[in-house]
Formats: C-alpha cells, sequence, structure tokens
C-alpha cells in the first residue's frame, strides 16, 4: 500500500492556528477538537490526539480514517468522540473542516425550545436553521459522549446539510469548507448566542430575514480571512 502523503503545511498551520483561535475566543478549553479532511485523500481526515485545544503542536496531529481509525494505529490516547469528525464526513462531501465545541453561550439553546437564529450579519449562515440532537431520543440513558460510530451516525443525520447543530446539555458541532470557515462559524456561533440571549431579555427580536441571511452568508465566506487573519495575528503576538 502507498504511504500516505502529509498534509499540506498551509492545513497544519490553519490547523494549529485554529485550536488556538478557539482556546484563545473561549470557543473550547481543555475540551472540544478541531479536525481537517486530508487534502491527498478524502477518505482521511487529520485532528490531533487527546489534548487540549490550545496544547496542540504538529506532532500531535494523527491521521484517521472515516471510521475514526488512527492510520497508522498508535498507542497515543484519542478524543472519545472522534466518532463525530469520521461520520460526518463521510455524509457530507461538502465538509472540509469540522469544530465540536461546549462553548457556554450555545447551552440555553440546545436545552430549552427556544431557537438559536441569526441577530446579525456576520452569524447569516445559521439562517437556514440550527437543528438540535438529543442523544437520549437515539441511546437512552449514556454519558452524553458520542463515543460510537451509530452515535455519530445520529449526530450527522440530525446536522444534515446545515452548518450548526446543537447537542443537548453538551455543546455545539460546526461545519465548513475550510478551517477557516469551521472556526469562523464557531467563534460567530457562540457571539449571536450571547447577543441573542440579551436581546430575549429586553423583548421580542428582529432576526434576519431568510433572504437577507442567504445574501450575507455568500459574501461572508468571501471574507472569511479577514477576521482570520487578526485572530491568527493575535494568538501568535
Amino acid at each position: 500500500m502507498a504511504k500516505l502523503k502529509a498534509l499540506s503545511d498551509e492545513l497544519v498551520e490553519d490547523l494549529l492556528i485554529g485550536n488556538k483561535i478557539l482556546f484563545k475566543y473561549g470557543v473550547v478549553d481543555a475540551f472540544g477538537h478541531l479536525s481537517v479532511r486530508h487534502d491527498k485523500d478524502p477518505e482521511k481526515y487529520v485532528m490531533s490526539r487527546h489534548l487540549a485545544p490550545a496544547l496542540v503542536t504538529e506532532k500531535d496531529l494523527l491521521t484517521y480514517n472515516l471510521d475514526s481509525e488512527p492510520v497508522p494505529a498508535t498507542k497515543h490516547r484519542l478524543y472519545s468522540e472522534r466518532f463525530i469528525h469520521g461520520e460526518i464526513y463521510k455524509v457530507r462531501p461538502d465538509v472540509m473542516s469540522i469544530v465540536h465545541c461546549h462553548a457556554a453561550p450555545l447551552i440555553p439553546f440546545g436545552i430549552t425550545k427556544a431557537e438559536l437564529q441569526p441577530v446579525y450579519h456576520v452569524s447569516a449562515f445559521l439562517g437556514r436553521g440550527v437543528p438540535k440532537f438529543d442523544i437520549r431520543d437515539k441511546a437512552g440513558m449514556t454519558n452524553m459522549l458520542v463515543r460510537t460510530a451509530q452515535l455519530g451516525q445520529d449526530l450527522a443525520a440530525s446536522l444534515g446539510d446545515k452548518e450548526v447543530v446543537l447537542m443537548r446539555g453538551h455543546g455545539a458541532t460546526m461545519v465548513a469548507a475550510t478551517i477557516k470557515g469551521a472556526v469562523y462559524r464557531a467563534m460567530y456561533s457562540m457571539s449571536n448566542a450571547q447577543i441573542q440571549l440579551e436581546a430575549m431579555r429586553l423583548g421580542e427580536v428582529t432576526y434576519l430575514a431568510p433572504e437577507e441571511a442567504a445574501l450575507h452568508a455568500a459574501y461572508s465566506d468571501e471574507v472569511v480571512f479577514r477576521p482570520w487573519n487578526l485572530w491568527k495575528r493575535e494568538v501568535e503576538s
């Protein structure tokens, strides 16, 4: 079997920087993870071994197949919820990067009937809807972790063709066509939740119309590099 070529230098750099951005701005803490589909083989993805995101270095990165088994096998401890990534990559060929987080502002929207909706333009990607995944509906009483391929499949089914899925009593998962895009969606999902929670306390909220959300979402995909370059500078300084 031919040896798999290494992930491109650009993706390695983005993966390392992305982990640090997510930590610096509070999207992840000791828990959570960021992955990228392998640019040389779409049936593989790259993510750290079991480690707090801010501590991830290049030597910690492992290659996984879409069954979320490391290739080659390793003695390193692995993220137990790596199945979130593999099972989404299996059914979403458009997805190239995934963030899983436990950002506190998102939790209320996963445990109530309130819907996470776009309140300003930079979170317009939420306008196509934010589904909710309840692990109890699929597996009864669990430790709340997506630790099997079946639960990963269930989560992927809940996500469907959307950009973000909330996980009841747990957190959220975001997907995008690039690492920069996945980090952008994670950052602004959390920011939107913070603003929406404050606005709901004041009274009735005016959300972006679906047409407004669609128009800005198309634009934001073209300028995601702008906040990324700022966040990158901040974590590198």
